[in-house]
């Protein structure tokens, strides 16, 4: 990461080899305000682990800022949204062809898994304000669930799509109506909600986006990938969110998918970026996020939280889901915070305890010292400066330099000033 403030030696972070020493996962949170360098940590983080054999894996780009980075690694970009490309949430990604030559229990399991996927991936996207504005209900999720696998049948060689769900929904063949145990108008009430949210998903401000075939699947042979949704941003916050949701999907679902058949043994480094602006799109999407995201669960799989307040988690739609975000949080054994006000350390000390000495260090990187007139040179004065607590134990102030190359690929700022100032450094 750099070297420490106070004593000039080296400080590294390696949250993948501390996990079964010195922590119990994993997981990294890092926040601090805007403009102090969270993004340029977390890519240097993704550079690293990427020339240890780990797979960089960016599900959802919201600013396209990981794209370069992916790029010049030798990955795979694959654009989402304004004619760059459309993700079907019912892809099966690596499975698809591959179903049919395995032995017929282990066949039977997979399918169970990769419905039980596209029905999480369905639920999520319906919870978005684009589709239904919550969660589907019980009886909803089994109409939901009967008319994938119907619509699965009917298309053996190829992925169902979102239109094959609604036009089975829409049939009622017999199957469906025996398994809702309903007919006529008590079979069109029951449907008629989750009809017009996926109708939704395929049209509006989302036509274009899931109401087709995937137009490019990820490379998961690539050393890196990344899922590049800046064209959807003219669209909207809830469009932005709707996108995240259908790619973090569609990312997890194609690595499991992989791993589960011996296509894929890599680990992976996940900058989870933007998080929140998807979860506040609807209640419930903390479980979903949760339910798609379960990768590190078995593996040595690097996740990074980057938020810029505890407060995001607080603006989630439900007590439950904030309550659920919490312990997000708390499973982060590693937390990594740069400049930061008081006001929001008093927050953090309530996770993370915080001694006077440190609370006082973070927040002499929040503010500048000089207002005058000529700013040009100006940096955030907490730019790559970072407390790293492992733990409980005292944390340690690491200070990091780019180099020259690092400068080149990691600029998020739009000031351009700002940029020339920070390479000027």
């Amino acid at each position: 990461m750099g070297r420490d403030v106070l004593t000039g030696e080296l400080v590294c972070i390696d949250p993948s080899g501390w996990t079964g020493r010195i922590t119990t996962n994993p997981g990294v949170w890092v926040m601090s305000q805007p403009g102090a360098g969270k993004s340029a940590l977390v890519k240097r983080m993704c550079l690293v682990y990427s020339a240890y054999g780990y797979m960089v894996c960016v599900p959802g780009d919201v600013k396209g800022e990981y794209s370069q980075l992916v790029g010049e690694l030798g990955g795979s970009v694959v654009r989402i949204g304004d004619g760059g490309g459309r993700l079907n949430p019912l892809d099966s990604g690596p499975l698809r062809g591959r179903l049919a030559s395995l032995p017929a229990r282990e066949r039977a399991g997979l399918v169970d898994v990769l419905t039980g996927r596209r029905l999480e991936t369905l639920g999520a996207l319906l919870s978005t304000k684009p589709g239904l504005g919550r969660p589907p209900t019980e009886i909803e999720r089994s109409a939901l669930n009967t008319a994938v696998q119907l619509a699965s049948d009917a298309t053996p060689e190829t992925d169902p799509i979102l239109p094959d769900v609604i036009a089975v929904l829409r049939q009622a063949p017999e199957a469906l109506r025996s398994k809702l145990a309903a007919s006529g108008d008590t079979y069109n009430d029951l449907t008629r909600s989750v009809i017009a949210g996926l109708d939704n998903l395929c049209g509006g401000p989302l036509k274009g986006l899931f109401d087709g075939h995937t137009t490019a699947p990820l490379d998961l042979h690539a050393p890196a990938v990344s899922v590049d949704l800046s064209g959807l941003r003219a669209r909207g916050n809830d469009v932005i969110s709707a996108g995240m949701i259908a790619t973090w999907a569609y990312a997890y679902s194609s690595i499991d998918s992989a791993r589960s058949i011996g296509m894929m043994t890599r680990s992976l480094v996940l900058p989870m970026d933007e998080m929140w602006r998807a979860l506040r799109s609807g209640p419930g999407l903390v479980d979903a996020m949760d339910a798609i995201s379960r990768l590190n669960r078995v593996t040595d799989d690097v996740t990074i939280y980057v938020t810029h307040s505890l407060l995001d988690s607080e603006s989630l739609p439900t007590e439950e889901d904030r309550t659920k975000a919490r312990g997000l949080m708390d499973r982060c054994d590693t937390w990594v915070i740069g400049a930061s006000s008081a006001e929001e350390l008093k927050r953090v000390t309530g996770k993370r305890a915080l001694t006077e000495q440190e609370a006082m260090l973070i927040t002499s990187w929040s503010s500048a010292t000089s207002t005058g007139l000529d700013t040009s040179d100006q940096v955030h004065p907490g730019r790559g400066k970072y407390l790293i607590k492992i733990g409980t134990r005292p944390g340690i102030a690491a200070a990091t330099e780019l180099t020259a190359t690092e400068r080149r690929l990691y600029h998020t700022d739009n000031n351009t000033a700002a940029n020339e100032g920070e390479a000027r450094r």
